[in-house]
């Protein structure tokens, strides 16, 4: 298995995309953190993946929240090698004078601030180990190619994109690898808030217009990208941007 011996910790791992990439890591051997604000949800994905799996809830806008969920992984595990920064939010797209102060605090705080926060939990212990270590922020291809209506959850994604490149730079010297997985629109619980409309098969259709493969991103997509990022198979791959997109960006 391509990740047997590792100990990961995954955001925003009680659906979605995080659902995903847990379950990857899981049936390829790897030990997970399942971290969510939802905490029933996560200790229903822990509880399905075993004892390869324990569950904790926590804000990931909040440093203490962060801390906790590395020091779940120490404790349960007793090491840490992968940390997954997957949690996010949106505000609904809409013209960018109707969206609040308050909408734009929290979607920074959740999708850029949050990455501050685990680096500064996650860092020390990766260090401390010597043994490297993976970091996978995940990104959005409204980092990249940005749609109208979400200009400043666009702006946190490119926020994201350029501290993945910058953290690949410094730490690359401790063997720890930063890169970024940047998807487009998947049908996930933010997809009416991506799309500002109800959803619909006539409104599905409309974006999907706009991806050259014809469909929309699935948990699976991502977490194959996730999974090959964290393998050591890649460990000469730092720094990357990697829009999993059916071409969106191209």
């Amino acid at each position: 298995m391509r990740l047997e011996g590792k100990v990961a910790v995954v955001t925003g791992a009680a659906s979605g995309f995080g659902e995903g990439i847990a379950r990857a890591y899981a049936a390829e051997g790897c030990k997970v953190v399942v971290a969510d604000l939802n905490l029933e949800g996560a200790r229903r994905v822990a509880g399905e993946l075993g004892n390869r799996a324990v569950a904790i809830g926590g804000d990931v806008s909040k440093g203490p929240d962060c801390q906790a969920m590395v020091d779940r992984a120490l404790d349960a595990f007793g090491s840490l090698d992968i940390v997954v920064n997957n949690a996010g939010t949106t505000h609904r797209n809409k013209p960018i004078l109707e969206v609040t102060e308050a909408e734009f605090d929290r979607v920074y705080a959740v999708n850029v601030k949050s990455i501050y926060w685990m680096t500064q939990a996650c860092l020390p212990v990766l260090r401390r180990q010597g043994r490297g270590g993976s970091i996978i922020n995940i990104s959005s291809t409204a980092g990249i190619r940005p749609r109208p209506g979400l200009t400043w959850y666009n702006g946190t994604k490119g926020a994201v994109n350029v501290i993945t490149q910058s953290m690949a730079q410094e730490l690359a010297k401790d063997n720890i690898r930063v890169n970024a997985i940047c998807p487009v629109m998947g049908a996930t619980a933010l997809l009416t808030e991506f799309m500002g409309t109800e959803d619909t098969p006539e409104n599905r259709a409309r974006f999907i217009a706009t991806i050259p493969i014809g469909r929309m991103s699935q948990p699976s997509d991502i977490a194959n990208a996730a999974v090959w990022l964290a393998d050591p198979a890649s460990s000469f791959i730092t720094g990357i941007l990697l829009p999993v997109d059916g071409g969106r960006t191209a």
